[in-house]
């Protein structure tokens, strides 16, 4: 697996490029029938944002007077799952992985145990008492710290997620609705009474993550300028963002 430490200037370029690897890998097999390398990708929210899942009501997720009034950016994502709200102190990650070389992984529920027992094991040797639950959460003392989402391409899948490291989660619930879906272990709560801070240091982390992920080298063909593609295309325009 490869590594890329990269954060954008935008969150349309840092969501468009998560997308660009995973078109890219496949386009490589299709077009040259090359093989792609696995990604390991860290990048850190530099501003406070809004970003919807693939299939998010925006209506129904997000107080969108609220994002208005305070200027925030909301933009949707490729993936699935619910909204979430990122900003400064919050680490995120995207896995490129192969699903020729473990076809076991097409199947969803094996694909969530296989990156969460990665995840613990970058993350619990830091955080003793972390657990994964629901579908794909990391969670700490029935807190939640990490949520997670994915799209499958034709033989890659791209998994990306959040982690909570030290962030003003009062974010959170000043501008997300309580979401339509939710874990049984949440019971209800408020998003302040369910999610926590992890309270590790971004570097600390990441280099645990490229162990367990056995990330030793720097990805060097970044797709740049599909991720261009993209922003133009679809994650700067509106009616991207707002079609639900």
């Amino acid at each position: 697996m490869q590594f890329l430490d990269l954060t954008l200037p935008s969150l349309a370029e840092n969501l468009a490029i998560d997308e660009a690897l995973l078109q890219a890998a496949d386009q490589a097999d299709i077009e040259q029938g090359t093989r792609s390398t696995e990604v390991l990708r860290v990048w850190l929210a530099s501003e406070v944002s809004v970003v919807l899942g693939r299939s998010s009501r925006i209506a129904d997720e997000v107080y969108l007077d609220r994002t208005q009034q305070h200027e925030t950016p909301v933009m949707r994502r490729c993936s699935g799952g619910a909204t979430v709200a990122i900003g400064p102190g919050c680490l995120l990650y995207s896995l490129l992985i192969d699903l020729e070389s473990q076809p076991a992984l097409r199947m969803l529920d094996v694909m969530h145990r296989y990156v969460m027992t990665k995840m613990l094991q970058a993350i619990q040797p830091l955080a003793p008492g972390v657990i994964a639950d629901g579908t794909c959460d990391l969670v700490f003392n029935n807190r939640k710290f990490s949520g997670n989402s994915l799209k499958v391409g034709r033989n890659w899948t791209l998994y990306h997620g959040t982690i909570l490291l030290d962030m003003d989660l009062s974010w959170i619930d000043r501008l997300l609705k309580h979401p339509p879906r939710e874990p049984g272990y949440r019971q209800g709560r408020a998003h302040s009474e369910f999610v926590t801070n992890i309270g590790l240091a971004h570097p600390q982390l990441t280099e645990s993550l490229r162990q367990a992920w056995q990330a030793s080298d720097t990805l060097a063909n970044v797709p740049i300028d599909l991720t261009h593609q993209l922003v133009e295309q679809r994650y700067g325009q509106l009616s991207w963002t707002q079609q639900r």
